[in-house]
């Protein structure tokens, strides 16, 4: 059997890329041959393949092709349709484009793209069908995919070279300085709820009238520079500039002395499919609040306290009681490294992983 891995663009920092390379990865480590199909790749030294040299690789029933879909991709669809393989998708889900119908044009046109291929690609008649989480899986039912031949499987995700890294000693130093660390990590963007977080976040200065610092860790995208302007003007709005500190990407070690050094991880999304920033807050101990809406109830479990609504009172309550009640603290943290432990580490992701490939044979 060989295996090839088919994504558009592969690169090591965003979550999709880390599922297929580590998916590569533990291929590999059991002997199996598995190549990486791609248009382009970011940052990386992985040696990977132009897609049109798939059909030359797997190129019977015995093989394995899996495509990470997670944007449009035409070229994709139609060498997943005619390759003779065995055929997983790994469902990453997209972004419904009304997010940025006042933000980009740009980003709408692509996520209605996406969307668009959803039905095709589910009626395939593909052997498997795999969503990160249940409510990626469901999207891919009710466009057609058969449940019977439908699988949940998480993302591979790069946590354990976090726990591995060092902290940043100089952030940690800026960040330990008695106050209150709220964090978000993830790229700034309008399903990602940077908005309503600022809300929440001034209503707890308000409120609890103590030092507190708001984390906004995530790349900012010059495309959507509407919603970065925004987000900028509400932190105006309340006249709390000083309280924000902004990290456009960061090192591995940056991130981990971000979230070693918060009191609380603080997620007020809109939309998710999976989420890989809740599950290193999980592993960290980092105590989580978060919007529970889309998949995020799903990845959560009981690793923190989650509300539908992004009510900005109900959030900053919530915070200062993690804050304040050390026996809830301790509980939350305690249930949150546990379910990363049983349901996200790495390996217990390798087990699921390779049971799912041979149910795909």
């Amino acid at each position: 059997m060989k295996v090839a891995i088919l994504i558009p663009v592969l690169g090591s920092r965003d979550a999709v890329g880390a599922d297929a390379l580590t998916m590569a990865r533990e291929l590999a480590d059991q002997g199996i041959e598995a190549r990486i199909f791609c248009q382009s790749s970011i940052d990386l030294d992985t040696k990977t393949y132009s897609p049109d040299k798939m059909s030359s690789f797997a190129t019977s029933s015995d093989d394995v092709v899996i495509y990470h879909f997670s944007t449009g991709w035409p070229k994709g669809r139609e060498l997943l349709a005619r390759s003779p393989a065995r055929r997983i998708v790994k469902y990453h889900n997209i972004t419904p484009p009304h997010f940025f119908s006042s933000i980009s044009s740009e980003y709408q046109g692509a996520c209605a793209e996406g969307r668009q291929e959803i039905d095709a690609i589910a009626k395939l008649g593909c052997e498997l069908y795999v969503g990160d989480s249940a409510y990626n899986l469901d999207e891919l039912v009710d466009a057609g995919a058969p449940r019977e031949h439908g699988a949940v499987l998480p993302p591979f995700h790069r946590i354990e070279n976090l726990l591995d890294a060092e902290a940043d000693a100089e952030m940690l130093d800026q960040l330990w300085d008695g106050a209150r660390n709220f964090l978000m990590v993830g790229r700034i963007a309008p399903n990602k709820g940077h908005v309503e977080l600022i809300d929440a976040f001034a209503t707890y200065l308000r409120a609890f009238g103590e030092p507190a610092r708001l984390i906004l860790l995530g790349k900012i995208d010059p495309r959507l520079s509407a919603y970065t302007n925004a987000v900028r003007s509400r932190i105006a709005s309340y006249g709390i500039e000083r309280n924000v500190l902004w990290i456009n990407g960061a090192s591995e070690e940056q991130l981990k002395a971000a979230y070693a050094a918060s009191h609380v991880f603080m997620l007020m999304s809109a939309h998710e499919g999976f989420c890989v920033p809740l599950i290193e807050a999980m592993a960290m101990g980092t105590p989580i609040v978060a919007r529970g809406v889309t998949a995020v109830p799903e990845t959560l479990g009981d690793a923190g306290i989650s509300w539908p609504l992004p009510d900005p009172l109900l959030f900053a309550a919530s915070a200062g009681r993690l804050f304040e009640d050390t026996k809830l603290r301790n509980t939350v943290r305690d249930a949150a490294m546990r379910r990363y432990s049983e349901r996200f580490s790495i390996k217990q992701l390798r087990a699921d992983f390779l049971q799912l490939v041979e149910r795909a044979r």
